[in-house]
C-alpha cells in the first residue's frame, strides 16, 4: 500500500487551515479576557468554558486539517467520522464555550436575531439538522459535491451551521433564548436520534458501493482535488495514482457500511452521554423542588374540589 506521505506537507497538514484555527483561538482568547471590559455585563471567562473551547478548536483541526481530513476523502468509514465528531462533539463543545455577555452581542444584532430566534425553535432544529444531513449524504448529492470544492465548503459550513441550531436548544442558558428543560430535552434528543437513523441504515444495509467518489476510477482523482494541491495530484496522476484501493486493503462496499456503523454508534454513545446528564441534572432539580411541587398540587385539589362543591 502506498503511504500518505506522497501527498505533501500541505495536503497532510492543511497549513492555511491552521492558521485560521489558531486565528478563531487568539481572537476568542482577546475579546474574551483582554477586551472583556469592554462587554455590558460580561464576566470572567471560566475554566470550563476555556476547555470547551479550546478542546473543540482542537478537535476541529484534527478532523479537517490534519492527516485524518486527507483520510477522509479515501475511506468513507473515515469521513463518517469526521461527520460524527463534527457535528455531534465540535459544535457543542464551541457553543458552550462561549460566555453568554458574548452571544448576547450577536443576538442583539436586529436581523440575526429574528432569523437565530427562527432557526433554533427545537421544531425547526432538529428537522434542518437531520435534513441537510440526510440529503447530504444522498449518493448522487455527496458525488456532486465533493467534485466541486466551493460547493463543498457551502455545504459543509451550512450543515455544521445547522448543528449549532441543533445543540442550542439543549445547551444554550440565556435569558429569552429557545431552550427545552427535563423531559422535553430527553425527547428532543430521542427524536434525534430516531429520525438520524434511517440515512445511516441505509448507508450500512446497502450491498454494493453507491459513491462514485469513493470507488476507483477519474471521480476520486477530481474528488482528492479538495484537499490535494492541483500540482501534486497532476504529478501523482502521471505515476498511476488510480484509486483508493492503492491505501486500504477493506474492500469499498466494506468501508462504506462501516461508515455507517460508526456514524450510528458514536451517535448513540454521544446522545447516552447527553441524555444521562440531562436526566441527573433533571432529577436533582426535582428533589430540590419536590416541596414546593407537592404543595402546588395540594393547593390545585383544593381549588378544584371547592370549585366542584
Amino acid at each position: 500500500m502506498m503511504p500518505l506521505s506522497i501527498f505533501g506537507f500541505q495536503a497532510l497538514w492543511s497549513p492555511i487551515f491552521l492558521s485560521f484555527v489558531v486565528l478563531g483561538i487568539v481572537l476568542y482568547l482577546v475579546l474574551a479576557i483582554k477586551m472583556r471590559h469592554r462587554f455590558e455585563g460580561s464576566e470572567p471567562l471560566s475554566r470550563t468554558q476555556l476547555v470547551f473551547f479550546l478542546t473543540g478548536m482542537v478537535l476541529l483541526y484534527i478532523i479537517k486539517g490534519s492527516p485524518v481530513d486527507l483520510l477522509g476523502h479515501i475511506l468513507f468509514s473515515v469521513h463518517m467520522m469526521q461527520m460524527a465528531l463534527l457535528l455531534l462533539l465540535v459544535a457543542p463543545f464551541l457553543l458552550m464555550g462561549i460566555p453568554n455577555w458574548m452571544w448576547k452581542k450577536v443576538f442583539n444584532v436586529g436581523i440575526l436575531n429574528k432569523i437565530l430566534g427562527l432557526l433554533t425553535r427545537p421544531i425547526i432544529a432538529i428537522l434542518l439538522f437531520i435534513g441537510m444531513f440526510s440529503i447530504y449524504h444522498i449518493p448522487i448529492i455527496l458525488d456532486h459535491v465533493k467534485l466541486s470544492a466551493p460547493l463543498h465548503t457551502v455545504f459543509t459550513v451550512t450543515l455544521f451551521i445547522s448543528a449549532l441550531f441543533f445543540w442550542w436548544p439543549i445547551v444554550n442558558t440565556m435569558k429569552g433564548q429557545p431552550k427545552l428543560h427535563g423531559l422535553k430535552k430527553i425527547g428532543y434528543v430521542i427524536l434525534s436520534a430516531i429520525l438520524i437513523t434511517p440515512a445511516c441504515a441505509l448507508i450500512i444495509f446497502v450491498d454494493v458501493p453507491v459513491y462514485e467518489t469513493y470507488k476507483s476510477g477519474e471521480a476520486w482523482l477530481q474528488a482528492m482535488a479538495l484537499c490535494v494541491p492541483a500540482g501534486t495530484l497532476a504529478g501523482l496522476a502521471d505515476l498511476g495514482l488510480s484509486g483508493p484501493e492503492l491505501f486500504t486493503n477493506m474492500p469499498t462496499v466494506n468501508d462504506q457500511q462501516l461508515g455507517g456503523i460508526l456514524m450510528k454508534v458514536t451517535q448513540e454513545i454521544i446522545y447516552v452521554v447527553v441524555l444521562g446528564r440531562v436526566f441527573i441534572k433533571w432529577y436533582k432539580e426535582e428533589q430540590e423542588n419536590a416541596d414546593e411541587i407537592t404543595q402546588k398540587d395540594l393547593l390545585e385539589r383544593q381549588r378544584l374540589t371547592m370549585h366542584g362543591q
